[in-house]
């Protein structure tokens, strides 16, 4: 049993770490109500010996004031989107052919430069003029209620000089100069300091409190709105001015260029003076100026066809090889990651490194002690180029193991892949749980890396599926786990029996089955049990689920320890009904584009559109069935007339869904 001075230590050590964890890596092994959790204990310890209390302890850096909530997921009412990036000359040809094969004609075209703040997206939401809602992006339909936290930003208006009802989009960051001074501040008090202004600006914006953010001297820039169509300007360098005039800052560098070579111009002026703007860039934005072609060009599944992102060339450095270990992933992929002598590379520190499979070890030549380059894939991901063969070189070759490092199993070779066939790997096991209880699948809080290694330690779990055995005695047998930790973790695995179809499905790691093809299967099927009994035909009749990802889906759920493991989720209660099915096929086959101004909000009318079976696409082609158009419908309504399309107002929706439910 720890004194309450070694308990505090300890709680500190925790609570320091799992700031790195959340705000420098942006990687959280634990839960917010974990975090939370820890928090509280160390201050009600702290009340009661107040002779322990510290400076640079948790509970004095960041206010008295602690919010128990966490933030609510709110949907976006016009979805974002990410863009697609670019990185070489090639890149934007192709963009611009690209836009001139979609619509019919080849011309230079023009853009409006913008520098791609390296911050957090944010979409805030104004009704008659005043500030309603700020969401982050989060996964583009829906984002995490941050209003709080955004209405302490000076560059946010919390009422507009026009009784206007919009979206504006912008970037959330942190000024280089802010960030060097929080760090510093940060190093005083003892904790850890943050690695780039990226995630710092992430981490301010999600506390708890808001005073916390409004001491880290966050910024913002606004460059867009959810429908431009509705703004009333005609080009994107209009629409950046309109939003100055109503009182949002925005991106001070921007310029207007014609054609491939007036972005290459561009972008290499902007990328001369990336050094000397006072906050992180890490690319500049390719935009089409002409806002009436956004419209004609729509968007794919995730990125809009009518920009992109050109990023600035990735930073490269030598660092040498220090070893090459396995790692066991939950589908028994076996994977070499290669230790390296720390660098400093785009802002973080890298000190592992994939290196994919066997054949990629071998392309490269790689031995132990080799010095390698290592650059960031697209600026994110660490990845080595090429063995510097004029470095000396290693004399330790790469062995592949014959056996899984985890459970000594014999591996097995599938393509260039090898695999650890044993259900029963303890690695295997400690993934899936981990992805079966992350927070986009059955979402299970205060299950963290830590207490799984501990429950497969202690023999109490074999996979997920025992996760619904647990008792209150079990977990309290575990080191550091309370009686009250125990209830609450009891308590989130009982609430994640309903969580519905759509995260089952991905909590399960099906092959090929990520959120998307989930939610379409979800809504189609209703119940695990029709998916179980589908053929491969009717998972492929599903729209957007590909023949080779039926088949795939297919295969896995037909596998004996797959059914056993569904079964043993199904005697312990977990739900295998969807929260939002498809309700019929009533529109089974049919396209639909919807366009300007409608009396709901668009998602709306989609959904509605979907769950009768339809499919909605951003942008109108020979394959449209039906184009539902409100007012200020511009291209697509023209193109759709071009094509000869059924236009449809929102009284001839309703007439046409009456109709094709009443023969449904």
């Amino acid at each position: 049993m720890s004194t309450p001075k070694q308990r505090i230590a300890e709680l500190r050590e925790q609570i320091r770490y799992h700031n790195y964890r959340y705000f420098v890596l942006d990687d959280p092994e634990i839960s917010d109500a974990e975090y939370d959790r820890l928090l509280r204990e160390l201050k009600e310890l702290e009340e009661a010996h107040p002779e322990l209390v510290t400076p640079d302890s948790p509970t004095q850096t960041v206010g008295s004031l602690l919010y128990e909530t966490t933030f609510e997921a709110v949907p976006h009412p016009t979805r974002m989107y990410s863009l697609g990036n670019a990185f070489g000359p090639e890149d934007i040809q192709d963009f611009e052919a690209s836009i001139n094969r979609a619509l019919g004609s080849a011309e230079p075209r023009e853009y409006v430069l913008e520098y791609k703040i390296d911050g957090l997206s944010v979409n805030l939401i104004y009704r008659n003029g005043l500030l309603r809602r700020g969401l982050t992006r989060g996964d583009g339909a829906v984002g995490e209620d941050i209003t709080p936290n955004l209405l302490t930003i000076a560059d946010i208006p919390r009422e507009l000089p026009e009784p206007l009802s919009l979206e504006v989009r912008g970037e959330i960051y942190l000024p280089i100069q802010a960030f060097l001074d929080l760090n510093a501040r940060l190093e005083e008090e003892g904790a850890a300091p943050f690695k780039n202004p990226r995630n710092a600006a992430a981490g301010s914006l999600r506390q708890k409190d808001p005073r916390v953010s409004a001491s880290r001297g966050l910024r913002g820039l606004f460059y867009g709105v959810g429908r431009p169509e509705t703004f009333g300007v005609a080009t994107q360098r209009d629409l950046l001015e309109k939003l100055g005039q109503l009182g949002f800052s925005v991106e001070p560098h921007y310029r207007v260029v014609r054609g491939v070579e007036g972005v290459q111009e561009g972008y290499r002026a902007m990328l001369a003076q990336r050094r000397k703007l006072p906050f992180e860039a890490d690319g500049v934005t390719v935009k089409l100026n002409n806002l009436a072609l956004w419209s004609e060009l729509g968007y794919t599944a995730k990125t809009p066809r009518f920009a992109i992102a050109y990023k600035f060339p990735a930073e490269e450095k030598p660092t040498r090889v220090v070893n090459v270990v396995f790692q066991v992933g939950r589908t028994g992929r076996v994977t070499p990651v290669a230790e390296l002598e720390p660098i400093s590379l785009d802002g973080s520190t890298v000190s592992r490194v994939t290196l994919h499979n066997e054949s990629f070890v071998q392309e490269l030549g790689l031995r132990i002690g080799d010095t390698v380059l290592v650059h960031k894939s697209g600026g994110v991901i660490p990845e080595v180029l090429r063995v510097i063969t004029e470095a000396p070189r290693g004399h330790t070759p790469v062995e592949w193991p014959r056996h899984c490092p985890e459970c000594q199993s014999e591996l097995v070779l599938s393509g260039k892949i090898h695999l650890c066939p044993n259900p029963l790997c303890p690695a295997k096991a400690f993934e899936s749980i981990r992805h079966f209880a992350s927070r986009r699948a059955m979402d299970i809080q205060g299950l963290g890396e830590k207490l799984i290694e501990q429950l497969l330690g202690a023999g109490l779990v074999r996979d997920a599926a025992d996760l619904y055995r647990l008792r209150k005695e079990d977990l309290t047998a575990l080191e550091r786990m309370a009686e009250k930790s125990a209830q609450n973790l009891l308590n989130q695995i009982e609430s994640s029996k309903s969580r519905g179809l759509e995260r089952l499905l991905f909590a399960l790691g099906i092959p090929q089955v990520g959120e998307a093809t989930a939610r379409a299967l979800a809504r189609r099927f209703g119940h695990l049990d029709k998916i179980l009994s589908a053929t491969v035909e009717e998972l492929d009749a599903v729209p957007d689920i590909a023949e080779v990802t039926a088949q795939a889906i297919h295969n896995a759920l037909a596998k004996p320890e797959m059914r056993r493991f569904i079964e043993r989720l199904r005697a312990a209660g977990v739900s295998f009904e969807a929260r939002e099915r498809q309700k019929s096929n009533a529109l089974e086959g049919l396209t639909f584009v919807l366009t300007g101004e409608l009396s709901r909000p668009r998602d709306e009318v989609a959904r509605e559109l979907e769950a009768l079976g339809a499919k909605v696409s951003g942008s109108v082609s020979k394959k449209t069935s039906y184009v539902v158009a409100g007012p200020g419908a511009g291209s697509k309504r023209a193109k759709a007339q071009e094509l000869g399309i059924p236009i449809l107002d929102e009284s001839g929706l309703a007439a046409l869904l009456q109709e094709k439910t009443l023969m449904d």
